[in-house]
């Protein structure tokens, strides 16, 4: 235990991990062993993962934002040096993950009880080394854990601790649509020339959860989303600076663009699409959604003057749309369309009702809110559900 304790002293490349809650009450507990210290070490561990010491150790290296797989992120090559240490901590690490409890309470005299904790097998410097040379898919650092990030109130990129669990498979009808917008990514992905997409149309026929369902298909494959609000819109440049360096592909996603009145975010908009050189990372793309009647509502048609003044409004518009290199539209479903994504989502959620009646109730439903869309039948059936006893 003592030569462990010297070993861990040394880490640098991995010396930040000495800074965790874990790894530092082990050290103290090696530095000089006892009942109060090994209990600390193992409250630590059992707070962080439930008491797997070598899965603890595996996600610590992983999300580890160390000098030597920034450079490896640079793509070009590494220091002899810098790869020989950072080969060798893996090797220090390799024995804290192969710890079990037995080994370290021998240097205790107690009989009583002593809390334990699991580990498992694993090559700790095959695996790491295996990420490292594929990081365009796994990552490092926040983006190798999380999938989904947001942009803060301070400007800074910070993931999403329960984010949106969305699937293509819970998705109904628009498949041509979506698969424009999966055709695009997987471009993106393999590093050919990909599109910023605007995806228009009515409220609630998922455009955002297919954007949302997309991340979560391919985020394996080295995908990463980042969400920003419409009122961060000046942001996008500094958020795609941070961006353009990293391994990984992105979408900067805005849900529910629009615009009001002598908006400074219309023009901040404009410029992060085609206006910088960071805008054309061929890292990121930018994904954004709008129902195109609200913009012009609240942004366009307020406007007074004469022919000319709003023919060159028009333009304004034109020119946003033009610098998304696709534009897909999600149509408000028609009556069959709509029954069939009720229909299905019935049978996915085991509603039993007779066609008919399913038909007419879920038509009253709509009609009552206004119009039919994908987000109502899933309103509608969800009501179904949380009926105490579900019609017959």
């Amino acid at each position: 235990m003592e030569s462990l304790k010297l070993e861990l002293e040394t880490l640098c490349v991995f010396r930040s991990l000495l800074q965790d809650p874990v790894l530092a009450a082990l050290c103290v507990y090696l530095h000089k062993p006892s009942n109060a210290a090994y209990a600390e070490f193992v409250a630590e561990l059992y707070e962080a993962n439930g008491g797997n010491i070598t899965a603890h150790v595996q996600q610590l290296c992983e999300n580890s934002e160390n000098v030597y797989v920034k450079a490896v992120a640079q793509g070009g090559p590494v220091p002899q040096h810098l790869h020989d240490a950072a080969c060798a901590e893996l090797d220090v690490l390799q024995k804290v993950a192969d710890l079990t409890p037995q080994a370290l309470q021998q240097s205790l005299v107690y009989a009583g009880f002593l809390p334990g904790f699991v580990h498992e097998p694993l090559r700790l410097k095959e695996t790491y080394l295996h990420r490292a040379q594929n990081i365009g898919r796994y990552g490092y650092g926040i983006y190798a854990k999380h999938r989904m990030f947001f942009v803060d109130e301070q400007g800074h990129i910070a993931p999403v601790r329960h984010p949106d669990t969305t699937q293509m498979k819970d998705l109904i009808d628009y498949q041509r649509e979506r698969q424009a917008v999966v055709d695009n990514t997987k471009a993106l992905l393999a590093g050919r020339p990909a599109a910023n997409i605007l995806l228009t149309g009515d409220a609630g026929t998922g455009k955002s959860s297919t954007v949302k369902a997309v991340a979560n298909a391919l985020w394996e494959e080295g995908l990463r989303i980042v969400e920003v609000r419409k009122d961060q819109l000046h942001s996008i440049p500094q958020v795609l600076d941070e961006l353009s360096s990293n391994p990984l592909k992105f979408i900067v996603f805005i849900d529910d663009l629009s615009f009001l009145k002598d908006d400074d975010n219309f023009n901040a908009m404009k410029a992060a699409l085609e206006g910088s050189v960071t805008a054309k990372s061929k890292n990121v793309v930018i994904y954004a959604t709008s129902n195109r009647r609200h913009i012009i509502k609240e942004t366009f048609s307020g406007r007074e003057g004469d022919d000319v003044h709003r023919n060159d409004t028009m333009q304004e518009l034109i020119s946003l749309s033009e610098r998304f290199g696709k534009h897909i539209t999600f149509s408000k479903p028609d009556k069959a369309t709509f029954l069939h994504i009720v229909h299905h989502l019935a049978h996915e959620n085991g509603v039993q009702m007779p066609d008919g009646q399913l038909e007419l109730l879920a038509e009253r439903f709509a009609l009552e809110r206004g119009g039919r869309s994908a987000r109502l039948a899933r309103q509608f059936i969800d009501s179904l559900l949380a009926e105490d006893e579900p019609k017959a």
